[in-house]
């Protein structure tokens, strides 16, 4: 990864060299001269990353050659950031005397003259590694993941360099779990559209997709149907000429065309006219696999001709894009391959390793310990079958199979059993393009199975600097595109997606991780501390992750060049050994140690991203505004509830979040979150896109109005609102163009607030209004962005149903604490078309409820909760055919009855959804419920 490396550098160069006019003299030159020679070098270290990963292909020098070169560049941002902590240092805030300027310039004239030396000796050892490069002949690679070689060549002793090539070759006998999928793609294959179409295979490394293709191309249910066949690999390596003329010279095999002599001739054009002629009257069935290339169906359309005589091509890819590019010309199937079921995943287990012996049976005393093998193989086919390899030639016995289980990713490193597990696997990361490697290295920063959220990893790569914001686009939707491409990629899974379908939260598949883990140890990205871990980082590592609180093991962790410091263990006495590590690592940049016992925030120049939620933290120091680069300050559930007025000098911060959620008590909307006080100047810190909660009450009117100097708000949260705020609100509010999320929040129930805007925020997405309100809101229909809105203590005297049921995006809806005070709720024919989520919650006066028939007809998740007079169920729920899950929380006991499975007279009414669950407090705090659940099939469970 030498080449992300420079690139970084590089940026760090330009940046300097662009925004710091007054350079230290001859600094400016050095830079400059710095600069010239990585963009020389720039060129041809793709080839150079390639062949120090290759085993088969690199010696200890070309490897030694990456690591020196990679190492140049850290030195490089390392001396950059110390430059600019200096310079900071040498025009302090507030120093505007002589004396004061004079000082300084004293106190940092030995680490300036220390800087001028690194430079100089950097540029020399740049200069250094470009002249030993010669002596390895490497060569200008262009695409991403490409290779000079042939990804089939065999090495010097013959043995095939490809691990892909296997599973062209499997039999049909050895395969398991892929029954359904194979149904699937026969039908599409046989039958459908006379039109030329595309049935694309798209997964992750190792899932079978060429396996379960080619099961399908060869069986005899397609042999007699087509008229000409050809199955040719592509790889990443690849000339659309040569595919072509490997596919004509299937289809004429058996011919002896005189055809095929006269191909390698042809120029291009005659290629393919001669292709699309000889496929022109047949049904043709053409199978690609292995598809890397995005736009490979722009490459290869003209030479298919759509005959409408039910022709069908194949592909196999790790990559949804290039799925989705066939789009524009073909007919696209997709079938996304699926990890195997937990009983397949154990058949193909037992396949595998007794085979030819025991019938093919696990004999019971190593039940328990194959199945804890193939837990860690996470139901990835490749997996099984690698380390079920490695275990058909081990004794069967307890302690050589404990012995691989306990040791299985040292084995993934070293056995050559598993090199093609490895080999494969790795090949999505050697694929990727250079900005994406470092995202993909993050996930194994991370502990093994934690679930990710995606906020928190992409703010953090934007704060490392991986993301570059485009023209017209902000690092945060830059980074989202990031993660999508890596989902698309098969690298990355999703674990939870949000109502509207965003993703919430990620992870990659645990085999992933150790290959990712292995790539972070061999490029210093990342040094992981464990409790079993025995080695101290070495070389400049650039970032720490620690996963324990065992103080011997984090002694041994002595390094002053952490750019990034995670820390993922919650118990312990760690305060000491953070403080040491900051104060060391000067050059900090992110610091997340969420929901550990840290009482006091780390002052450090460079920090991007500061994440202290959940932590002992009372209050922020004075010394809080020197922190000039801070991107992120997550304070969440923490114990703060003033910011110093420090923090106003922020400029660059873009997420200010500062809240605390009280779940030790009962419920009570009004005190169940609490906000933070902020003093005046916060107009200041105009790139802030997310600011919750402040409480209005305590800068007043002055400090609304300082609000709608942020105009780059994209979600704002305000509690403690007052009536006579109103006004300044509404007219601040109108100013945020981009604003997706609005929290208003009263100081008490019955304080009436009117937000009379003069027009409605263009880009709104999400609402919560928890205040008495005269009326609903006149620009709250206009919405047409809406995705999800949440009522509460408005007490309207209509019924909002009416006014909200026309909503074009609305996804999720909820009526909460007395927001309506009348008796009766309409729920119209032909109504919340799209809502997927209704939440009813303590409206005392509502008796009735009334669910027409097309009314909610997207509707998975309702929840009813405290509506003390309403006695029936609704009984229009039973036309809601989507619905999956209902909520019924402290509902009288006439309704709960009713619904009985046995001989409740509405259990007819709701014994179509999946899952019904009735919820009953027990105890004191927030959570403290037991838990009837009634599902379709009438059986019952509880739970506290």
């Amino acid at each position: 990864m030498a080449e992300t490396a420079v690139l970084f550098a590089l940026g760090e160069v330009f940046q300097i060299l662009k925004e710091e006019t007054n350079l230290l003299s001859g600094v400016h030159k050095d830079f400059s001269d710095i600069k010239d020679e990585l963009e020389s070098i720039q060129v041809f270290l793709r080839d150079a990353d390639r062949r120090a990963a290759d085993e088969a292909d690199a010696n200890d020098g070309i490897r030694t050659w990456v690591k020196h070169m990679r190492e140049a560049s850290f030195r490089i941002e390392d001396v950059i950031d110390e430059y600019l902590r200096l310079t900071h240092r040498a025009n302090p805030t507030g120093c505007g005397s002589l004396v004061c300027k004079i000082a300084s310039l004293i106190n940092t004239l030995i680490p300036r003259h220390h800087i001028a030396s690194e430079i100089q000796d950097i540029k020399l050892t740049i200069r250094g590694i470009k002249e030993r490069s010669e002596r390895y002949n490497f060569q200008i690679l262009h695409e991403p993941g490409s290779s000079s070689r042939n990804n089939t060549r065999e090495t010097e002793n013959g043995r095939w360099c490809d691990p892909r090539l296997s599973s062209l070759f499997i039999e049909e006998t050895e395969i398991v779990g892929f029954e359904g999928p194979r149904e699937e793609l026969f039908g599409w294959l046989l039958e459908g559209a006379a039109e030329r179409t595309v049935i694309s295979v798209v997964g992750m490394g190792g899932l079978g997709k060429t396996t379960l293709a080619k099961l399908v191309y060869d069986s005899q249910k397609l042999t007699s149907q087509f008229d000409c066949r050809a199955c040719i690999t592509v790889s990443q390596s690849y000339t659309v000429r040569a595919l072509l003329i490997n596919m004509m010279e299937q289809f004429c095999r058996d011919t002896k065309d005189p055809l095929l002599l006269m191909l390698h001739k042809m120029d291009d054009k005659s290629l393919i006219t001669e292709v699309r002629q000889y496929l022109q009257h047949k049904r043709y069935l053409i199978f690609f696999d292995d598809v890397w290339q995005e736009d490979f169906s722009d490459q290869v359309e003209f030479a298919m001709p759509n005959n409408n005589n039910g022709s069908r091509i194949i592909i196999t890819t790790r990559m949804m894009q290039v799925s989705d590019f066939f789009k524009k010309s073909f007919l696209v199937h997709v079938h996304n391959l699926q990890l195997l079921s937990t009983e397949k995943a154990w058949e193909l287990f037992c396949k595998k390793v007794f085979r030819f012996e025991l019938d093919g049976y696990c004999p019971p005393e190593l039940e328990a310990i194959s199945k804890d093998i193939v837990r860690k193989c996470k139901q990835l086919p490749l997996a099984i079958v690698a380390i079920g390899g490695l275990l058909s030639t081990k004794s069967k016995t307890m302690i050589e199979w404990k012995n691989v289980s306990e040791n299985l990713s040292l084995e993934l490193g070293r056995n050559a059993h598993l090199t093609s597990l490895t080999k494969i696997l790795s090949l999505s990361y050697d694929g990727l393009p250079y900005y994406l490697k470092p995202c993909i290295l993050y996930f194994g920063i991370y502990p093994e199975n934690y679930s990710i959220n995606h906020k928190r990893l992409t703010r953090q790569w934007i704060a490392e600097g991986f993301v570059k914001s485009d023209e017209g686009r902000t690092p945060e939707l830059v980074a989202n595109k990031y993660l999508s491409e890596l989902i698309h990629r098969s690298l990355v899974q999703v674990l939870n997606v949000g109502f509207e379908g965003k993703v919430q939260t990620c992870q990659v598949h645990d085999l992933l991780r150790e290959v990712i883990i292995r790539k972070m140890k061999e490029l210093s990205f990342c040094h992981f501390v464990h409790e079993d871990c025995n080695t101290a980082a070495f070389g400049i590592t650039r970032r720490l992750s620690v996963d324990t609180n065992s103080n011997n093991t984090l002694k041994s962790t002595n390094n002053s060049h952490f750019r990034a410091i995670h820390f993922y263990e919650k118990g312990g006495l760690l305060e000491p050994f953070i403080g040491k590590l900051c104060s060391q690592s000067k050059i900090l940049k992110v610091l997340d140690i969420q929901g550990t016992s840290l009482n006091h925030i780390p002052n450090n120049f460079h920090l991007r991203y500061i994440n202290l939620r959940g932590t002992k933290v009372q209050a922020l120091p004075k010394s809080v505004g020197e922190l000039k680069h801070l991107e992120t300050l997550d304070l969440r559930d923490t114990l703060v509830r003033h910011l110093p007025s420090e923090i106003n000098k922020l400029t660059k911060l873009r997420h200010l979040l500062v809240f605390h959620r009280n779940y030790e008590a009962k419920y009570s909307l009004l005190g169940f979150t609490t906000g933070v006080r902020m003093e005046k100047g916060i107009k200041n810190m105009t790139s802030l896109q997310n600011l919750y909660y402040v409480d209005a009450d305590h800068g007043g009117i002055d400090l609304i109005q300082e609000l709608k100097m942020l105009r780059q708000l994209r979600r704002l949260g305000v509690r403690r609102v007052r009536r006579e705020h109103g006004n300044a609100l509404s007219a601040a509010i109108v100013e945020m163009k981009h604003l997706e999320n609005l929290n208003i929040t009263t100081i008490v129930e019955d304080e009436i607030i009117d937000l009379n805007f003069t027009s409605s925020p263009p880009q709104l997405q999400r609402l919560h209004l928890k205040a008495r309100l005269q009326k609903l809101p006149n620009w709250i229909p206009e919405l047409e962005y809406l995705v999800e809105i949440k009522l509460a203590l408005s007490k309207l005297k209509d019924d909002p149903l009416q006014t909200l049921k026309t909503l074009p995006n609305l996804q999720k809806f909820g009526l909460w604490d007395n927001a309506y005070d009348g008796e009766f709720l309409h729920f119209q024919n032909g109504g919340f078309l799209k809502l997927k989520r209704l939440d009813l919650s303590r409206l005392t006066t509502v008796n009735f409820v009334l669910m027409e028939k097309g009314t909610l007809p997207s509707l998975e998740y309702l929840t009813m909760d405290r509506i003390p007079q309403l006695k029936e169920v609704p009984s229009g729920i039973k036309h809601l055919d989507n619905l999956k899950v209902i909520n019924f929380t402290e509902m009288p006991a006439e309704f709960v009855e009713s619904i009985v499975p046995d001989n409740g007279k509405d259990y007819w009414i709701i014994k179509h959804v999946p899952l019904v669950s009735i919820h009953h407090s027990n105890g004191p705090k927030f959570f403290d419920y037991e838990i009837r659940t009634i599902h379709s099939s009438s059986s019952e469970s509880y739970a506290n």
